[in-house]
């Protein structure tokens, strides 16, 4: 289990205590002691010097005004160096990155071209999301990694950066989005309904239902434990919708990857 607490301005306090709370009521608890980003600066620490020692990594000052004219992708500094600074991977010019997701299948993308150089370490301060699940996934030694398709397009980014600091390469499997009726992304943001912690079996069978599993695989009225190990025994990742987006009923909401 793992808490990606890195952004401390946007974190709510207790958040991530409830999200565990929630996670035990559904039966689903860490195998191994919880690990907290917030506790692993100095692992962060030690591969931005890394590739900075390499020059595989860079200072900049730029900000988000001073690359609007760019789109916002960062090809070089157009600011001076200044006491507010943040760290980049250096991505130059070369072959589209891809990989073989389990799911939505054969990913592509020109890093150089449609991200730039990547931020590692915000000029706050604080880390950036790719640089500490980068690090993290190799500290933990994750050798699958399945979540949702809002990450596709971060992926080949995390790629460049494993190759970079000499991580190994998970394997990667990207689930669809499930939408609400507006086409938005199922979120406390957006005023979508907890789930509840009492009950926690209609919202499995539901998730069951909507990854195009065989309803009747799953007992209905059986204790917790139970209903999870038939879920593990009959999930069949051949009847995963190849989508990237879905509605509550399991219909797709938008088309997928080509």
């Amino acid at each position: 289990m793992r808490v990606e607490d890195i952004d401390p301005p946007r974190a709510e306090p207790g958040a991530s205590e409830r999200q565990l709370r929630t996670l035990a009521a559904f039966g689903l608890r860490s195998d191994l002691p919880v690990l907290y980003q917030s506790e692993r600066h100095a692992q962060y620490d030690a591969a931005v010097a890394t590739l900075l020692e390499t020059g595989l990594a860079f200072e900049c000052s730029c900000s988000r005004a001073d690359l609007a004219g760019m789109g916002g992708i960062h090809h070089a500094c157009v600011a001076p160096l200044g006491a507010r600074r943040a760290v980049r991977l250096r991505v130059p010019p070369q072959p589209p990155v891809g990989f073989d997701d389990a799911l939505q299948g054969r990913v592509v993308q020109d890093v150089h071209a449609e991200v730039g150089d990547v931020v590692l370490r915000r000029a706050d301060g604080y880390w950036a999301y790719q640089l500490a699940v980068v690090v993290d996934d190799a500290a933990q030694a994750i050798t699958d990694v399945v979540r949702g398709a809002d990450l596709l397009d971060s992926t080949p980014r995390q790629l460049l950066l494993q190759r970079a600091l000499g991580l190994p390469q998970p394997r990667y499997l990207h689930l669809p989005l499930i939408l609400d009726h507006a086409g938005r992304k199922l979120s406390k943001s957006h005023a979508a309904p907890a789930l509840d912690d009492a009950d926690p079996q209609p919202a499995l069978h539901a998730a069951w239902a909507v990854l195009g599993q065989q309803p009747a695989a799953l007992p209905r009225h059986a204790a917790l434990d139970t209903l999870l190990q038939h879920a593990v025994q009959h999930f069949t990742p051949q009847r995963l919708p190849r989508h990237l987006h879905l509605d509550a009923n399991g219909r797709a909401s938008k088309p997928r990857r080509d």
